[in-house]
């Protein structure tokens, strides 16, 4: 039995899965009036974290080798199909409805300043994770990439916001709220919404618009994030929102 098990086995159970903050921090960050009126202020932006050859599709970056990847083949599996039937479809839509009513739509990819990588994160390095300028590793996938003139932050660490401007240029554009979609869940996702919970940005965390390599990293992030740094929602409820209030 671990220490935890046995401090666990001496309390009352009454109270092992109450938290005494949920109310608080429900009322204070979650359903804050304020969500609404960055979208009715188009205040709102879209983030799409590493969406990218690098680490989201079969046969490049991370996964060129399936054989040699520390990752199985069926967590593999798992993931690519989680991409192709969920969340690369809703992650376009969430693009295609920010587009239509003139909402920021920003786009996240890991990529070195230099082609040797010498500017990365130790993380990175240490990691192997290499996607130099111009490479197939650093571009977008085609469904999701940007349009126009979105804007496009680089970053070599898991954290957008402790490795890049992106806080200047989201401040820049008067940005309240953030929504995030992307992968890895448990990752650079779950660091971009706590940091951006911690700078003050109201989060939305899209559930059907980011995923892992399995369905259990996956839920358990969300479950450690929800109603605390993040509220969570689905794809079409925040179309249906983003619909309502930017239309009223």
């Amino acid at each position: 039995m671990s220490k935890h098990e046995k401090l666990k086995s001496e309390v009352n159970p009454k109270y092992l899965n109450v938290d005494p903050l949920k109310e608080s921090y429900r009322e204070s960050i979650i359903e804050h009036p304020d969500r609404t009126e960055a979208i009715k202020s188009k205040n709102i932006a879209l983030l799409c974290i590493d969406m990218q050859y690098l680490d989201a599709a079969p046969g490049h970056g991370v996964f060129a080798d399936i054989a040699k990847s520390t990752i199985s083949v069926e967590s593999q599996e798992y993931y690519f199909k989680s991409l192709e039937k969920l969340v690369l479809p809703n992650v376009r839509r969430l693009q295609d409805c920010f587009r239509r009513h003139g909402l920021e739509v920003v786009h996240i990819r890991i990529q070195s300043l230099t082609r040797d990588g010498r500017d990365r994160s130790n993380g990175h390095k240490q990691l192997g994770l290499l996607a130099p300028p111009g490479s197939k590793e650093a571009e977008f996938l085609e469904l999701v990439a940007p349009a126009d003139d979105e804007i496009v932050i680089n970053k070599t660490a898991s954290g957008v916001f402790t490795a890049t401007n992106l806080y200047y240029v989201l401040k820049n554009l008067n940005i309240d709220s953030v929504w995030v979609t992307g992968v890895y869940t448990e990752e650079c996702v779950s660091t971009t919404v706590r940091d951006a919970s911690d700078l003050g940005f109201f989060v939305t965390l899209i559930e059907d618009g980011c995923t892992s390599v399995t369905p259990e990293l996956h839920s358990f992030t969300i479950a450690t994030l929800k109603d605390r740094y993040t509220r969570v929602i689905d794809t079409d409820a925040a179309l249906t929102e983003i619909e309502k209030y930017i239309r009223a």
